[in-house]
């Protein structure tokens, strides 16, 4: 059976960047993006619904987001679904689904750095598999 597993993802970011270090020395980031969708409903009046996701982002790609991005950041994401699981200390068992981005490329065109400003990347790529960097899930 084939299957096939990209998610191409368009938003803003929802809180700043969080960058953290596995024991390997890889730099692992989440960013949680927003996704807003306007539709008509049946009663004819416009509505808004709106989507949240978490991306995990690894490597340099990771430590330029952090860099670069805050909170309202346009991004685009390509990447891949990753279903994970694990217990609380409740012992109740939860399921997350998150986009591991192999590519995040900025919408956006500065970030105030203290009181000067800053170019930004246009995107920035590489290997993001949690697998490659040696570790299943990210440290959050």
């Amino acid at each position: 059976m084939a299957s096939f597993n990209k998610v191409i993802i368009m938003g803003n970011l929802t809180r700043d960047p969080e960058l953290k270090y596995i024991p390997s020395g890889s730099a692992v980031g989440r960013l949680g993006l927003a996704m807003n969708r306007k539709y008509k409903g049946t009663d004819g009046e416009m509505k808004e619904d709106v989507c949240f996701v978490t991306v995990v982002v690894w490597g340099k790609q990771a430590e330029s987001c952090n860099e670069y991005l805050s909170k309202g950041s346009s991004v685009l994401v390509e990447g891949r679904l990753q279903s994970s699981s694990y217990e609380t200390k409740e012992g109740q068992k939860r399921n997350v689904l998150d986009v591991v981005a192999d590519r995040v490329q900025f919408l956006g065109s500065k970030k105030k750095v203290g009181s000067d400003e800053e170019s930004v990347p246009e995107e920035t790529t590489g290997s993001s598999s949690g697998a490659g960097e040696g570790e299943d899930k990210p440290p959050f």
